[in-house]
């Protein structure tokens, strides 16, 4: 796992948040909620799309973020439904309750998108709420910001560009960090110079990914009775899913990834 495998060369913080950035004729300085400031040469945000980075570097929330009409919620509960492979879901027109078999632990299950009110088995997955550790709630939206950089701060995935849910973010933010970290092996100690040849590169792929995340809440739970009927033809045509899956790929393969600098050693990945 990449965690793993950088632990020798990489300091990581865990229970803390960055509270102030200062840039610096050196560095940005770093303030930290619980731990003392800190100076280091450059700061990525990596923080998705509420990214604290980017709020006190860029400005706040509301200038690049924008709600797309939807809500998502999902939390692990014991598996005690008749779970095959993958996932089943329930839908009245505008929401959708889902629950799936977890593939990494065979007694547990996951539930997404769940409301009150109900039929099916949303009442029991409601009930589980009162036991789990932990919940994930979130606003489905989308993250747009004119300039990834300023300074010596730069932002990477969800936090530049991307949507909540369906605007293949995780991916999108492997890429931009792999571009990131190339661009600024090669430039050295010119940050802005890095800093504009991978946003050059990757714009336009990353803009094309989160384009999916303003249909994924209708996609999930479409408003009307008509339209649930033809996501669950949609769903049903493997020609159709098929055709989907080829658009995915088409919009993974709209960027060429540099070739790693020769020679960059471990300390320059850090």
């Amino acid at each position: 796992m990449p965690y793993e495998r950088s632990l020798p060369y990489t300091e990581y913080v865990f229970g803390d948040s960055i509270t102030g950035l200062t840039e610096t004729s050196a560095g940005v300085r770093v303030d930290f909620r619980r731990g003392v400031s800190r100076d280091f040469g450059l700061v990525v945000g990596a923080d998705g799309p509420h990214s604290n980075v980017r709020r006190l570097a860029f400005g706040p929330e509301e200038d690049y973020v924008s709600h797309l009409g939807y809500y998502a919620a999902t939390w692990r509960l014991p598996k005690d439904l008749a779970l095959e492979k993958g996932s089943v879901g329930y839908n009245v027109p505008g929401r959708l309750a889902s629950v799936g078999a977890d593939h990494r632990d065979p007694v547990q299950a996951g539930a997404f998108f769940a409301f009150d009110g109900l039929g099916w088995e949303v009442p029991r997955l409601l009930a589980s709420l009162r036991e789990v550790p932990e919940l994930y709630f979130d606003s489905i939206s989308r993250a747009d910001v004119d300039t990834w950089s300023k300074g010596r701060v730069c932002l990477v995935g969800d936090a530049a560009c991307g949507a909540t849910i369906g605007g293949m973010g995780s991916g999108t933010a492997l890429v931009a960090a792999y571009v990131l970290a190339c661009e600024l092996a090669r430039a050295q100690d010119n940050h802005r110079a890095a800093f504009t040849r991978y946003e050059r590169g990757l714009r336009k792929y990353a803009e094309g990914c989160p384009a999916g995340g303003g249909r994924t809440g209708k996609f999930l739970a479409p408003g009307t009775a008509t339209g649930i009927r033809l996501r669950n033809t949609l769903l049903s045509r493997p020609l159709l899913q098929n055709g989907m899956l080829r658009l995915g790929e088409r919009v993974s393969s709209t960027v060429t990834l540099p070739d790693h600098p020769a020679g960059l050693s471990r300390a320059g990945r850090r």
